[in-house]
């Protein structure tokens, strides 16, 4: 191996910038809920219609009717409108950290029974090499700022140097 080889994607898999990435909805859930709550409805009206001893309608039908309405039920109620997006997440969580901030990096996770979306953001201060590093919890519905951790940075600022 020589030492003018990088490690690189190979180009067939690299797609090159193809712009900022916008999170979907988690609100269509509410339309999967919809095709589950439809099967359980047509479940339900086949035991009703035709009874629970026949061969292809039986009394396995009655739960999985059930489970279905069940499990729909979920989507529809977890099935959140996303209304803080990444970049006012970002200006949230700067004002609530103290200082300059220079990278960042914004996950969408889920918290609760419900599925409330929830903004984590990782902040690193300005300052070449970051002094100081900030992970906060934003609210993806209201953009309140649930909780805030920031520490002086601990990694090895040779890392950045290249020693």
């Amino acid at each position: 191996m020589t030492e003018d080889h990088r490690d690189t994607l190979p180009a067939e898999l690299d797609a090159g910038y193809v712009g900022p990435y916008t999170f979907p909805d988690p609100a269509r859930r509410r339309g999967v809920g919809v095709i589950w709550l439809a099967v359980a409805a047509t479940a339900g009206l086949a035991v009703v219609l035709r009874g629970s001893d026949g061969v292809l309608v039986n009394g396995a039908l009655a739960p999985l009717a059930i489970g279905c309405a069940l499990i729909g039920g979920y989507h529809l109620i977890a099935g959140y409108h996303l209304k803080v997006r990444e970049g006012d997440a970002l200006v949230a969580a700067s004002r609530e950290v103290g200082f300059s901030v220079g990278h960042a990096s914004a996950q969408l996770g889920f918290r609760g029974l419900r599925s409330r979306p929830t903004w984590r953001l990782l902040l690193y201060s300005a300052e070449n090499p970051p002094e100081q590093r900030g992970l906060v919890l934003v609210d993806a519905i209201n953009g309140q700022v649930l909780d805030k951790l920031v520490e002086n940075n601990p990694e090895d600022p040779a890392i950045w140097a290249g020693g």
